[in-house]
């Protein structure tokens, strides 16, 4: 298919081709001129097409396109009479609601630097980060007050607010009561969104992401998860997280109407897909697993035949969770490849992980995808070496003036990997996750595949520990199952038939749980020492 009959249908499924009111239409169109493919140009656009429609079901019940752009412009304003400009830093501290919604479209209005903060960062990094990026204002839900304790109180706006919220703060709302509700003029300076990466083993560093400079990025996401114009989006990914922020931000351009919700609970999920007859689910990994573990009578009770796609990434897929999952819920898995600074790199179809369970996926429309090695020569088909991507997702570098090495005009992932001979690709594990135990190449992701498949396994990590005989050997972290017994004999015995000698554990630690963070990342720097 050719570049422009491949844009066509794309556009056309998802809503940017068809008929329509020819007013609506044309204001919708001077919304993408006016903003760029950006934020504030995807919200209003679908406002100016469907303004009754419903937005946001969230928390505190439901917004209509009209009155969430009205909102989001009375912000802006406020913004504006507090004195923030173009190039100013912002940072967000919140969950998945409306008022985080119109925080993102409000600074990007302004034309502001927004930095998106991990709700599970701890004090301190919140205070090194907010001096390290020069937030000029932080906009918090009430619940994270207690960690900013070291932030002023005059730089510190509420988003979401409970009944009892401090009567010296002000919030989001009270700052838009009485502003013109009235269109904002484009910036002088375009807006920018600062993502931080996961932290597992420091600092998180601050990715500075670039808007799309034209459609080609929104086009290639499509073509590969098949979206649908004016579909009823749960996400349940935290939209601080660069997974959940992509899903949301492109899917404005479908016009759908998204479900929110400020805490994960998976039959709260459940439920919502049913009571919505929700298309499409954006989730990472973890949320997948948690959803497979839910109450049975609640899984048993609602009817989610109407999920369509399930947008995941954020981590690997671990053992055979994608195909418990469908066979759960639906064949609708949607596996994403990527990180923070690439974007996506592959995409796996639920024909695809039915086919070849593990696999990364196939290249999008408008990617390059090569395998690597050390000396970046291109790897025979097969073999494995560092993955390098290159798309039309432009990364504009870390905000300590770093950035990726590129090879071949290509990023480096960090990762290993291969193609097999249908050009679908599987990810070995992170380049320095890799151990040498006895003199052997030693991923920790094969183990993890093998023993979370274990009946008492309930969650699990492997990674590399120092060892004077070995020079290192594997230790992994367990979570049981509530009511499941297993030992550690037991397991090391399971991993000998699973994997090969030298990828056996020759140790297992029990946890109650694994340190992970809201996008299922395991912190490797708060597991207990051995």
């Amino acid at each position: 298919m050719n570049d422009l009959a491949y844009t066509a249908k794309v556009a056309h499924r998802i809503g940017l081709l068809g008929l329509g009111n020819p007013l609506r239409l044309a204001r919708a169109g001077m919304h993408l001129v006016k903003w760029g493919p950006a934020l504030p140009s995807g919200l209003n656009a679908a406002a100016a097409r469907f303004p009754e429609q419903t937005a946001i079901i969230d928390d505190a019940g439901e917004i209509t396109y009209r009155d969430l752009v009205a909102e989001v412009n009375r912000v802006t304003a406020a913004l504006k009479e507090r004195g923030l400009q173009p190039g100013d830093s912002i940072a967000i501290l919140s969950r998945n609601h409306r008022w985080m919604v119109i925080a993102l479209v409000a600074i990007m209005q302004l034309g502001g630097r927004i930095l998106l903060l991990n709700t599970m960062a701890s004090r301190s990094q919140l205070t090194d980060l907010a001096e390290r990026e020069g937030a000029e204002l932080m906009i918090v839900d009430q619940e994270f007050l207690e960690v900013l304790a070291d932030v002023p109180r005059e730089k510190i706006v509420l988003g979401w607010a409970d009944a009892d919220a401090p009567e010296d703060l002000t919030t989001l709302s009270d700052l838009a009561d009485g502003q013109p509700a009235d269109g904002h003029r484009k910036p002088a300076k375009h807006g920018q969104i600062v993502i931080f990466t996961s932290g597992t083993t420091g600092l998180p560093k601050g990715a500075r992401r670039e808007e799309p400079k034209d459609l080609k990025p929104l086009l290639a996401f499509f073509g590969s998860i098949p979206y649908r114009a004016n579909s009823t989006v749960v996400v349940a990914a935290p939209l601080f997280h660069s997974w959940g922020l992509l899903n949301f931000s492109f899917g404005l351009t479908t016009a759908p109407t998204y479900v929110l919700r400020r805490k994960f609970v998976p039959e709260r999920v459940i439920e919502d897909i049913d009571r919505y007859r929700a298309k499409v689910l954006v989730v990472v990994p973890l949320m997948m697993q948690r959803m497979v573990d839910a109450d049975p009578d609640v899984i048993a009770r609602t009817d989610v035949s109407s999920l369509e796609i399930t947008a995941t990434s954020g981590s690997a897929l671990a053992g055979d969770l994608a195909l418990h999952f469908m066979d759960t819920f639906t064949d609708s898995i949607y596996n994403f490849y990527g990180a923070t600074e690439t974007g996506w790199v592959t995409i796996a179809s639920p024909k695809d992980l039915r086919t070849a369970p593990g696999t990364a996926g196939s290249i999008p429309w408008r990617t390059t995808v090569k395998i690597l090695d050390s000396d970046g020569r291109e790897v025979p088909q097969g073999e494995t070496g560092v993955i390098h991507v290159g798309n039309d997702m432009p990364f504009g570098g870390y905000t300590d003036g770093n950035t990726k090495t590129f090879a071949d005009g290509l990023m480096n992932t960090g990762d290993l990997g291969y193609f097999d001979e249908n050009e679908l690709l599987f990810v070995a594990g992170r380049d320095d996750d890799m151990i040498i135990s006895g003199g052997e190449n030693v991923f920790p992701r094969e183990l993890e595949d093998a023993l979370i498949e274990h009946e008492a396994v309930r969650d699990v990590v492997v990674t590399g520990v120092d060892d004077e005989k070995w020079g290192q050997r594997l230790a992994a972290f367990v979570v049981l199952h509530d009511g499941s017994e297993a030992s550690e004999p037991d397991l090391v015995e399971y991993a000998r038939a699973q994997v090969a000698k030298f990828a056996v554990p020759k140790n297992v630690v029990f946890l109650d749980e694994l340190p992970r963070n809201p996008t299922g990342k395991v912190m490797k720097r708060e597991l207990p020492r051995i």
